[in-house]
């Protein structure tokens, strides 16, 4: 399994109002199936203000996960993290973990959701888009790529995007794109991790969330959701 990391910095710098749409330590799974290599690219701590982007390390383990259309190895070559399970969708081509505790819902426009039982605004949710891209890649660099996302695309008129963090890792020869960040409203903040990937002629992009105030007690436990997504063959 070869790994290779590289660490970037950007300048300080606090993203404008824009307009809507809609993997820590990136920790690398242990399997005889996968590579990976991984670059990190963090903002430094005066442009993340009051919070803290000190990476944080997910424990995995290793596994085999039964599903019947697809060999446990093809799909994740780790166990399954203690309280979550897994959604696999076999027709579209992607699969990720989520809180065992949650529960399914219909998110308007995309393609699955699932969300906390009491915690309406805890939630993930998985969209895609047709594409003619082959690869992440040919959207453009990272930093542009989310940038753009956050300031042009998840940002309304009325919020303040802040972005944290940005990761890419590539696994199965598909790369993808991880990023943190926070819309601010006047009453309201929302903290999330989204994910982006191209694959089978899709463009994927998986959220997961909360409000910003219980950001830090359950930001580990949402980053594995994140870091869990994968896009599969079909």
């Amino acid at each position: 399994m070869a790994i290779s990391s590289l660490s970037l910095s950007l300048a300080s710098t606090t993203l404008s109002n824009g307009s809507f749409i809609n993997f820590q330590i990136n920790v690398p799974r242990p399997s005889a199936f996968s590579s990976h290599n991984i670059v990190t690219c963090s903002r430094d701590k005066t442009f993340n203000e009051e919070r803290s982007c000190n990476r944080r390390p997910l424990l995995f383990g290793v596994g085999a996960l039964a599903l019947s259309l697809f060999p446990a190895n093809s799909i994740f070559a780790e166990e399954m993290p203690k309280n979550y399970a897994a959604f696999v969708d076999s027709s579209d081509g992607y699969s990720y973990y989520y809180p065992s505790d949650w529960r399914e819902f219909d998110f308007r426009g995309h393609d699955s959701a699932f969300k906390d039982r009491y915690l309406q605004l805890q939630n993930v949710r998985l969209s895609f888009l047709p594409t003619d891209k082959k690869d992440i890649h040919d959207l453009g660099p990272m930093e542009e790529v989310v940038l753009n996302l956050v300031r042009h695309i998840y940002s309304a008129p009325t919020q303040r995007a802040t972005v944290f963090d940005m990761q890419e890792k590539t696994i199965d020869g598909k790369n993808y794109y991880t990023f943190e960040y926070v819309l601010t409203s006047p009453n309201f903040a929302r903290a999330a991790f989204a994910t982006i990937a191209i694959g089978n002629g899709r463009y994927y992009t998986l959220i997961v969330g909360a409000n910003e105030r219980r950001w830090r007690r359950v930001r580990n436990k949402l980053k594995v959701v994140a870091d869990s997504f994968k896009v599969l063959d079909i």
